[in-house]
């Protein structure tokens, strides 16, 4: 079927003639011409633009070779002119102008040197729409040509990834700052620690003998929970998750956007357990009825109540469950930095580091794998400027031991856990061992046997065997093991006075 244009065929057709075909990916000659002039000219502008302008910011291959080898002549303390580029540049011809008559033009039209930032600042952001549209491009070409093992989700954390690599690629805000600053965002973090609970300088874990030690989870750490299996990591990260969610307040900031005040917005990764599981165990623990009743509904009609009115209170904590098994620390990253932009995040908690795949297994070596792990979840925490807790397994060399409580060499074949850790906490159960060692009844053994039990009952050890801005040590808790619920334990010195 053809149209025909009664009324503007002429126009239609002139218009086309005026369009290119094509569109120019952006680009400006003359502002990287007057750039690489000011530096022919005066040295100094180079010191202006180096810290973020780098070669292949430049849309001109001679632009490129140009800078390249100003910047490698300046750095080894020589002078960048003409007449010192010719040298490198030799002899060739551009168009009726050969490359030194090209570099004495550069020189004449040079800007000056208090321009040479906003023009290096121009050069940088057309480079990076040039990425932009590149990544746009591939998005594209990958969508229609995409194999059939690789998944739209696959490609879609493949853009986030690119994308956030040119988000902080493109940031040109670092340098030396004045020691003022510094202290301003000193005392703006000490009376952000007067206003929160407990007066601490990190988010509250709503356990206070442990906040007295490590005063509060501190912002771009990263926090390793380790311990056997059966001690208790998975309820004590929960039971910490769910305080900082359920503390959570805000203020309204002028741009309308919020700043956490107290508690926290929080993201857990659950990779071993199913969300339905790990909420059971979060309603346990705030309804203080056994979750294996929960599971089995064998409840009274009052501990229903209990759990349906813990169930709404918990509906409204900002608490984000990712329950994928299996996934990457690069998945993994991309996800948290989509949970942070989208809802905003002060705490993300992995469970467990073990469960976690590299990008790539290299020739099988796990122990790097964690390695790159580890690496990943510290720059994580360092990148989104919040702490983040992983959980980890320890080494069987443990129960090989007389005195099963951890250190920190029970982690060493984990590649560099102990390393990358800023803090490392150690979950210990005495009352677990114990309880499998039960010595014949009536048997003097059986007698010193129960008294340890009682005294270790409903008692866990928190050992603090790394910490970069704190004592080390040890915390002890309550434990109430039906309830998977970790609190503070009731000191005889704070208890109320008998009458």
């Amino acid at each position: 079927m053809t149209l025909i244009d009664h009324s503007g065929g002429r126009t239609s057709a002139r218009r086309a003639a005026q369009e290119p075909a094509y569109r120019v990916a952006p680009h400006n000659i003359e502002a990287e011409q007057a750039l690489l002039g000011a530096i022919l000219i005066n040295n100094d502008a180079f010191d202006r633009v180096s810290d973020f302008l780098k070669v292949e910011h430049f849309s001109e291959d001679l632009h490129r070779r140009i800078y390249d080898i100003a910047s490698q002549l300046i750095r080894a303390g020589k002078v960048a002119t003409p007449i010192t580029l010719k040298t490198f540049l030799g002899e060739g011809d551009l168009g009726g102008v050969t490359v030194p008559q090209y570099l004495a033009q550069l020189a004449a039209e040079a800007t000056a040197i208090i321009n040479a930032e906003d023009y290096g600042r121009t050069i940088h952001d057309l480079a990076v729409r040039r990425d932009l549209i590149l990544i746009g491009e591939d998005i594209v070409n990958g969508a229609y040509d995409a194999p059939v093992d690789v998944s739209p989700r696959e490609q879609i954390e493949e853009a986030e990834r690119k994308l956030y690599s040119i988000a902080e690629t493109g940031r040109y805000d670092g340098g030396f700052q004045r020691f003022s600053d510094a202290l301003t965002a000193a005392v703006d973090m000490a009376a952000k620690a007067f206003e929160r609970d407990g007066g601490l300088s990190g988010i509250s874990t709503g356990m206070s003998d442990l906040d007295r030690m490590m005063g509060g989870l501190q912002a771009s750490d990263l926090v390793i929970v380790a311990g056997r299996p059966g001690m208790g990591k998975t309820a004590l990260a929960t039971n910490i998750a769910f305080n900082i969610a359920k503390a959570y307040q805000f203020r309204q900031k002028p741009d309308g956007t919020h700043e956490t005040v107290n508690g926290g917005i929080v993201g857990f990764f659950s990779l071993e357990m199913a969300s339905e599981q790990l909420a059971t165990r979060i309603i346990a623990e705030q309804a203080q009825v056994p979750g294996y009743k929960i599971r089995r509904g064998d409840i009274s009609e009052q501990d229903f109540h209990r759990v349906a009115e813990a169930a709404r209170e918990m509906a409204q904590v900002p608490f984000y469950i990712d329950q994928t098994g299996g996934i990457s620390i690069a998945q993994l990253t991309a996800r948290a930095r989509r949970l942070k932009r989208q809802r905003g995040l002060d705490l993300l908690v992995v469970d467990y580091l073990q469960l976690l795949s590299g990008s790539k297994t290299k020739d099988g070596n796990r122990v790097q794998e964690l390695t790159e792990i580890t690496t990943g979840l510290k720059a994580l925490a360092k990148e989104l400027s919040v702490p983040v807790v992983a959980l980890s397994q320890l080494s069987r060399q443990v129960e090989s031991r007389d005195d099963k409580r951890p250190q920190l060499s029970d982690l060493r074949e984990s590649g560099s856990i102990e390393q990358d850790a800023d803090v490392v906490v150690f979950v210990y159960r005495e009352e677990y061992y114990l309880k499998n060692k039960e010595p014949r009844v009536g048997s003097e053994e059986h007698l010193t046997w129960q008294s340890d039990m009682e005294r270790c009952h409903g008692r866990a050890e928190v050992i603090i065997g790394k910490q970069r801005h704190g004592p080390t040590g040890t915390v002890e808790l309550a434990f109430e093991g039906e309830y998977t619920r970790f609190s503070n334990l009731a000191k005889e010195d704070h208890l109320p006075v008998a009458h």
